[in-house]
């Protein structure tokens, strides 16, 4: 399967429209219908959606609890968990995964709140960090990884229908049957009930006779009880049919590289209770392709909305998330939001350019096509056939990223470097990681293969194509080139001076693993940037650049591999990120760790199945 394959391409998302009823109640023009009873907001929420569902009552010695809501409309519903979950003592980790085809604006959002009584500190705390209107799954956290909010921007069945979770209890919120009959079909229903078992609860404020038979039909027993103040009846169900046992979990892993990848699923194991051993042959973190100074950090759009293009979009959002994260934890990472402008070689990538930007119709913030004067403006240097923008976007430290989630991880990882792994053993349930005189590293249930290319001898798996590309970066002198206000990228990439150094790189060499610096590839960075700034005539000598060399892992398909191994049990692979780790590496760990936890996944079915290292083992294996 090629990273070139179309990808189901969404519509573009329309934000929803706040307008006021004559009592003062939100409601959708569109739908002809309001968000909430008259009678408030968060009161409808606790009665119908939270009693409805024995909530917070069935939090009581979970670690772990699951919400899927259709209709996530202004927020109100999770708003309104969340409050309880402050006020429950020991409440679980909370996933809250909510549909929505018309999110409001962040502004819009705020000022209905503000009139509906939520509580100011969760609002802001909820509009701060809210999503741009991009079709697909936005996760969010809150109460340092205790809540975590998933979006699902768009149709309720085809998002519900990507989603992989497990549902313990269910929100059927949204317009009035009458209104909106897509939120309340079988498609829906359906989909609802692939997440269920017996244990899963539901509850909404409709009691419309086929929405209780569509319920019946999909497998949940439903009854009739009292209502919400105006309303007589609501409707409160279970799902009635077996389904296999929920697992119980061993938390401990030893993770094998330090690198983005490695450093990664730590903090998210970590941010899930896990307890971590962390081998790096290396002196420190970040010595191999995560060692750059400086790297790109931008979304890969194509015009069909390819795997590719949708990865590194949901990456590069989730990754901006991450990002806010660690700075209000205290961990600021050595990071540039200047922007990065895509520029086009020649009139025709020039057309095709504006063509993508054309057909995606995305937020402007998050790409838009500049002619050459704007672009000229935006990099400092002359950009004759002008670019793709990418507002949020800009350059990120590698080094820093990864000791910033180390640092976040705290405690959980036990790190140990200048410790190479010379084999594994799987013995009584437990992995062993061993040297080279056959002595015990660490042990535990789980085994993350985070170490780049090399995860290839330890598992010496021969159907997997795992492989190494050499790429060298060329450090430009800062005040050699001009001006450079931006990342620039197009042939390769240069970035704005950081340390007095501009990063310009960088080559591509599949299977050569030596780390010296060479003459020919310095030459070779220093054309590409002449063929994205030809305005740009002063170079330095490629015979005195200093640069760096590393060895990034790369699959025949450019995707990265997240997930299991089919030899034995819960051994993981997470590798492959090629050139594009800043841009989808955490968005990969969150991927792997919600698969080790047996919790929801960030990302859609589809997208997920495509990262997954059995896509190549042979049918016949």
């Amino acid at each position: 399967m090629q990273a070139s394959k179309p990808g189901t391409q969404s519509p573009p998302i329309t934000a929803a429209v706040l307008d006021f009823d004559a009592e003062g109640t939100p409601r959708s023009a569109q739908y002809d219908d309001i968000y909430h009873s008259a009678s408030g907001a968060l009161e409808q929420a606790q009665h119908v959606f939270l009693h409805g569902n024995g909530l917070p009552e069935r939090w009581q010695g979970r670690d772990r609890f699951v919400i899927v809501e259709t209709g996530f409309g202004l927020g109100h519903n999770f708003l309104a968990t969340w409050q309880a979950w402050r006020e429950f003592e020991n409440a679980p980790r909370l996933h809250f995964i909510s549909v929505e085809k018309h999110p409001f604006k962040a502004d819009d959002m705020a000022t209905a709140h503000r009139r509906s009584g939520v509580p100011e500190a969760l609002s802001r705390q909820l509009t701060a960090c809210w999503p741009l209107p991009v079709a697909g799954f936005h996760r969010l956290e809150f109460e340092n990884g205790g809540i975590v909010l998933t979006l699902l921007f768009g149709e309720a069945a085809d998002m519900l229908k990507q989603c992989v979770a497990r549902a313990d209890a269910i929100f059927l919120d949204g317009f009035a049957p009458a209104k909106n009959p897509d939120m309340w079909s079988a498609p829906v229903f359906n989909a609802l009930a692939r997440m269920s078992d017996t244990e899963t609860t539901l509850a909404t404020w409709s009691v419309y006779a086929p929405v209780r038979q569509g319920l019946r039909d999909a497998g949940f027993m439903v009854e009739k009880v009292p209502g919400f103040k105006g309303k007589h009846w609501m409707l409160r169900g279970q799902f009635s049919r077996p389904r296999e046992p929920r697992s119980t979990l061993q938390r401990d892993a030893i993770v094998i590289g330090a690198g983005l990848a490695g450093t990664g699923i730590c903090e998210r194991l970590a941010t899930r209770g896990w307890k971590i051993t962390l081998l790096e042959a290396g002196s420190a973190p970040a010595q191999g392709a995560s060692g750059n100074i400086a790297g790109a950090f931008r979304p890969q759009p194509s015009r069909d909305d390819n795997l590719m293009a949708r990865i590194t979009r949901a990456g590069f959002l989730y990754e901006l998330q991450d990002l806010a994260r660690l700075d209000a934890a205290g961990l600021p990472v050595r990071w540039s939001q200047c922007g990065v402008l895509h520029v086009a070689r020649d009139e025709v990538q020039a057309r095709k350019q504006q063509a993508v930007v054309s057909s995606l119709q995305q937020p402007p913030a998050l790409m838009q096509w500049l002619d050459a004067p704007e672009a000229t403006a935006r990099a400092g240097q002359a950009a004759p056939f002008g670019g793709w923008w990418f507002e949020l976007g800009g350059w990120i430290s590698p080094p820093s990223l990864c000791a910033a989630h180390l640092a976040k991880a705290g405690n959980a990882v036990t790190a140990h470097f200048n410790t190479t792994v010379t084999s594994l053993k799987h013995e009584g349930g437990l992995w062993q990681a061993l040297n080279e005189q056959g002595e015990i590293l660490a042990m535990a249930t789980h085994l993350v293969l985070a170490n780049a290319h090399d995860a290839h001898r330890l598992l010496g798996a021969e159907w997997l194509p795992l492989y190494s590309a050499r790429g060298q970066v060329s450090h430009l002198p800062a005040g050699s080139l001009g001006p450079i206000n931006t990342v620039v990228c197009g042939s390769g990439y240069l970035t704005p001076a950081v340390d007095a150094l501009h990063a310009m790189g960088a080559t591509f060499v599949v299977d050569d693993k030596a780390l010296d610096l060479r003459e020919s590839e310095h030459a070779e960075n220093l054309d590409k940037l002449r063929q994205m700034l030809p305005a740009i005539t002063a170079t330095p000598d490629p015979a005195n650049l200093p640069g760096r060399v590393s060895l990034r892992p790369i699959t025949p398909d450019r995707l990265p591999f997240v997930g299991s191994l089919p030899e034995k049990p819960n051994i993981w692979l997470l590798s492959g990120f090629g050139a594009r780790g800043l841009a989808w590496g955490m968005l990969c760990a969150e991927l792997l760790a919600g698969q080790m936890d047996c919790e929801p996944l960030p990302l859609e079915r589809e997208l997920a199945d495509h990262l997954s290292p059995v896509r190549y083992r042979p049918v016949s294996a």
